[in-house]
């Protein structure tokens, strides 16, 4: 049968929305049909089975939050210092908290992959690519710190943005955005030629 890649799209946005609302055990073809108004049975077309869905609903949070080509890459003159990182750092705790729905979902899709290896294994393909991508564009573009600060970084945001987006009342606003330039100074040097300290 040939498929329509807008309407695929759709349906696995309207997955995310399912995740993010209902959690795992949400997600069903009938489901994913009204949250995205088509008739029942699209979603059935277009997935084999359930578990389809949810490795592909996968992949889809994460094209979604790609940044915009050339966003991340700075420029020859640009400067390359640890007010930089936090810069950016800032750039993608909004981007990514902007797109709620899809960073629960992938809370779900995390827990959901605990029990199912197809799924697991996408996303550690996945989050891995992403992580390695970020090494690359963090020391190919000059800027302090080594792969593990970038790790660390890696690690200390996505909880940051997890406490912001499920008990935003743990932390203000402004607490959290202080706790980025925290990070960021405890995690990367101020220069490229210096190691971070350790303990």
């Amino acid at each position: 049968m040939r498929q329509n890649p807008a309407r695929r799209a759709a349906l696995l946005d309207a997955a995310i929305e399912v995740l993010a609302r209902d959690g795992a055990r949400g997600l069903t073809f009938r489901a994913v049909d009204a949250q995205a108004q088509v008739p029942g049975g699209t979603a059935s077309n277009y997935f084999a089975s359930r578990d389809e869905m949810l490795t592909q609903a996968g992949a889809r949070v994460y094209e979604r939050l790609e940044p915009e080509a050339g966003s991340l890459t700075g420029s020859p003159e640009e400067h390359k210092d640890r007010a930089r990182v936090a810069e950016l750092t800032h750039e993608v705790v909004e981007r990514v908290s902007t797109y709620r729905t899809g960073f629960l979902a992938l809370l779900e899709l995390r827990l959901e992959a605990t029990r199912r290896p197809a799924l697991r294994a996408v996303l550690t393909e996945r989050i891995r690519a992403d992580v390695d991508a970020n090494i690359r564009l963090h020391l190919g573009d000059g800027r302090p710190g080594d792969a593990t600060s970038v790790e660390l970084l890696h690690l200390a945001m996505n909880w940051l943005i997890l406490e912001r987006l499920t008990l935003p009342d743990v932390f203000p606003e402004a607490r959290l955005r202080e706790l980025v330039e925290q990070a960021v100074e405890r995690l990367v040097p101020e220069r490229r030629d210096e190691v971070p300290a350790e303990g």
